[in-house]
């Protein structure tokens, strides 16, 4: 504040040194989501860069107003610009062009509902606004095609070769999309490891803020060529409650912290099922197993999604729950542990320290 008791540019910088972002839990300007300051006779407009489109706006609001009229603002107003950030990684991989977050869904064990998981995640970023993208980079068994009601095989003959199609505001790419109905895959290693590199390189994805990988199951080549071939900003772990998924989903752990890739939690899958007829919550796998794996391995706990016969319904018929039943209380999960993933993709990105890319 100047002499005269007016408000100055960094008058705000220093109230909002003291406001911690609701989500992120640190002061907004090492967050650097402080995007100017307009002032007009004791009134302050903020401009606010915020890092998630699903952020708790008015919340923040709250928290900026009330350190702005102790800063002795009379009238604080706000202005707001969404500018997800981008994950830089160690400069050993390659960046995608365009895309600003890689995060790997993946597990340890088939049947756990892996590509549901994914799907129906990045569906749920996209309706929150943000540019998303989806890769089924299991080369030996695609699924996505079918999760969002395409066709297997309907780019075999186009001219433009295998490209992303938009559905329900997420840009999905298979190798699906070139195989007919039930044509095995059998390749080697190297031959899955080119088709990723292709997957993530030699596709135009444009402006993308989160670009999901739906990982075949197991510690397979996918994932070594995945770590690899693009700067990964964290993995979703993936499992059902049981013991034997619970194991397999440490070694997913286990391996991508000897790739570097940073986990960012567990979802527990299957959770539980409501009897449609009386409502009575069954825990058919058992229930809890997740987050006791999660606590035991020092990583979070992203959330639960019940056992609904509309998930499974969904994903057959290519309509994902999330698009088309968002009251649904899987839908709901899946939005929940969406926000969670991108809230932890923020973190990743404005707290990472400078990196100098290795020629």
């Amino acid at each position: 504040m100047t002499a005269d008791g007016q408000l100055t540019v960094e008058t705000v910088r220093d109230a909002l040194r003291t406001v911690r972002d609701p989500q992120l839990g640190r002061d907004l300007i090492s967050l650097r989501m402080f995007g100017g300051a307009a002032f007009d006779n004791g009134s302050v407009t903020v401009h606010l860069q915020l890092p998630l489109h699903d952020h708790p706006r008015e919340e923040l609001e709250s928290l900026v107003r009330a350190a702005m009229e102790r800063a002795g603002a009379s009238a604080v107003a706000f202005e707001h610009r969404v500018d997800v950030p981008a994950w830089q990684g160690t400069g050993q991989q390659a960046a995608i062009g365009g895309v600003k977050n890689i995060i790997a869904v993946a597990s340890n064990k088939g049947g756990v509902g892996k590509s549901t998981i994914a799907t129906n995640l990045a569906v749920a970023l996209g309706k929150t606004g943000a540019a998303v993208g989806l890769v089924d980079a299991d080369a030996t068994g695609p699924n996505l095609p079918t999760m969002f009601g395409l066709p297997n095989g309907f780019q075999a003959q186009s001219e433009r070769g295998l490209h992303p199609v938009e559905r329900y505001g997420v840009k999905v790419i298979s190798l699906g999309f070139l195989l007919p109905p039930g044509a095995p895959v059998v390749w080697r290693g190297p031959m899955i490891g080119s088709a990723i590199r292709q997957l993530l390189h030699d596709v135009e994805w444009g402006e993308i803020d989160y670009l999901l990988i739906d990982l075949p199951p197991g510690t397979s080549d996918a994932s070594m060529s995945m770590a690899q071939e693009a700067p990964i900003a964290g993995a979703v772990v993936v499992s059902t409650p049981q013991q034997v998924a619970l194991e397999d989903a440490s070694k997913a752990v286990t391996m991508f912290e000897k790739l570097d890739v940073p986990v960012f939690g567990i979802v527990e899958n299957m959770s539980y099922f409501v009897t449609p007829d009386t409502g009575q919550r069954v825990e058919i796998f058992g229930h809890g197993g997740a987050r006791d794996a999660a606590d035991d391995l020092e990583i979070d706990f992203l959330g639960e999604v019940p056992l609904a016969t509309e998930v499974r319904a969904g994903g057959d018929d290519g309509q994902p729950i999330v698009a088309f039943d968002a009251e649904h209380p899987a839908a709901e999960s899946f939005a929940a542990i969406a926000n969670r993933v991108a809230v932890k993709a923020a973190a990743a990105a404005l707290l990472q320290a400078p990196t100098i890319p290795v020629l």
